[in-house]
């Protein structure tokens, strides 16, 4: 094994002289640690001891074998049970090993050889079981909302209040904003908060899987149910069994598909492609989308019900441009985190950076932020990131002048500073470039100083 922590092993028995026996056994390896329990219920209530591995004698008085393994199993699927049992049934020990049995022993004069070597071979599942459950605590802990979202403005705030009553249940989550704002980053938050942090968090993005494949990716498909369909292909929702799914993009997906994913959602339950057998779902749904999907209904590229059936707990990510100095803390935080990963000392952001930063709107968002950042760390030839080390790569519509409400005076102003910025306050460049005298550039300049100190 890869650590050093004993191997946790109960022993449930209600015969005292085999339980001596197996205790005898047990301890003559040091790296065992052995608690014994006459009945199955006593073993039952201590499952919170989290034991590695425990022997069940199969005909206990209280409980039977059968009924006591799923408990186990129903509890914490890690847990190795190995079943000893006076009777040699071939039925009842291959019915118990598809229930989860680690090993089926029989009490003879071999039980000893055969209960030590299964130990030994159950401690590299053992081994592997404890490497996982440490790589979720971690990934548990660095997406823990309050660590893995930066920001303290007011609009964030809202955000984690709503996160808050998201991972108290298991209600469906719809998550919307713009692009980059972190939506997958908070359905992973949810997840990892959540009650469901141990089991499997799986997600589908609909626009990048072709609309022909996406019902196969969902839903799976047996041996031969068309061309190319070489083997069974188990479906992002049996994937998902007992944890989370979430599937991003959901406004993208075609309304033939939406027609039965609604179905699937109202059921529980689904069948393959190709297959006749009805397979029961147990998952938690969080989606996410750039798009306003009730303006999609509107139009007639979204199913209504399926919209209600989606909507769930709303969370609306604000963006960047809303949220005020949580653009300088996020600046800090991509700094830290790219100089770290590249083993280089970290630049501060001096006061001219910092002032471009927050007169910048950020149609890109904190992903846009990022690349940003980690652009400016690479170009810095100090300690610090000078305001001139920053630059900005806008793709499609310029500044996104038109994706706020604002008066034509308004607009004046932010396309004339949004040009100052970009020719490092060149006035008779910006001039130039927007056909208007100096005198009128100084103008505004001139108001919307007074606005400001207003």
């Amino acid at each position: 094994m890869s650590d050093t922590s004993p191997v946790k092993i109960f022993v449930v028995e209600d015969d005292p002289a085999y339980t001596r026996f197996l205790q005898y056994v047990l301890d003559l390896n040091p790296d065992f640690d052995v608690t014994c329990f006459s009945s199955a219920r006593e073993c039952l209530q201590e499952l919170y001891q989290k034991p590695d591995l425990i022997t069940l004698d199969y005909s206990l008085p209280d409980m039977a074998g059968e009924q006591v393994l799923r408990a186990i199993k129903e509890y914490d699927t890690s847990i190795q049970v190995v079943v000893i049992s006076a009777q040699e049934k071939i039925g009842t020990a291959v019915e118990l090993l598809k229930l989860g049995a680690f090993d089926y022993i029989t009490k003879d004069e071999d039980t000893k050889n055969r209960l030590l070597n299964t130990i030994n071979n159950a401690r590299n599942n053992i081994s592997l079981t404890r490497q996982i459950d440490s790589l979720k605590d971690e990934i548990t802990e660095k997406y823990e909302f309050n660590k893995s979202i930066i920001g303290e403005s007011p609009a964030i705030q809202k955000v984690f209040k709503r996160l808050e009553k998201a991972v108290s249940t298991n209600i469906t989550v719809s998550i919307t904003g713009e692009t980059g704002t972190g939506k997958e980053l908070v359905a992973k938050a949810i997840h990892y908060s959540s009650k469901l942090k141990k089991k499997p968090l799986v997600a589908v993005n609909i626009a990048a899987i072709p609309s022909e494949l996406m019902e196969s990716e969902l839903f799976g498909h047996e041996k031969g149910a068309f061309t190319g369909a070489s083997t069974r292909r188990i479906g992002k929702f049996e994937e998902a069994q007992g944890g989370t799914l979430f599937l991003d993009e959901i406004g993208e997906m075609d309304l033939n598909l939406q027609a039965k994913l609604l179905r699937v959602l109202q059921e529980r339950e689904l069948t393959r492609i190709g297959g006749n057998e009805i397979i029961p779902l147990d998952f938690r749904l969080i989606v996410a989308t750039h798009r306003n999907l009730a303006e999609e209904v509107e139009k007639g590229n979204f199913r209504e019900d399926l919209y209600y059936r989606l909507l769930g707990l709303p969370v609306v990510l604000p963006p960047l441009r809303d949220r005020g100095n949580d653009i300088v803390r996020l600046a800090k935080f991509f700094i830290e985190e790219f100089s770290k990963a590249n083993h280089i000392h970290a630049p501060r952001l001096t006061v001219e950076a910092i002032d471009k930063l927050l007169k910048y709107n950020f149609p890109g968002n904190v992903r846009e932020l990022r690349s940003i950042i980690e652009l400016a760390v690479v170009m810095a030839d100090d300690d610090e990131i000078s305001d001139s080390d920053i630059s900005f790569n806008q793709v499609g519509k310029d500044n996104m002048l038109v994706s706020e409400e604002m008066s034509l005076k308004s607009y004046t102003f932010k396309i004339i500073q949004y040009y100052l910025d970009k020719y490092d306050n060149n006035v008779l460049k910006v001039a130039d470039i927007l056909d208007i005298g100096k005198s009128t550039i100084y103008r505004y300049l001139k108001e919307m100083e007074e606005e400001n100190m207003a």
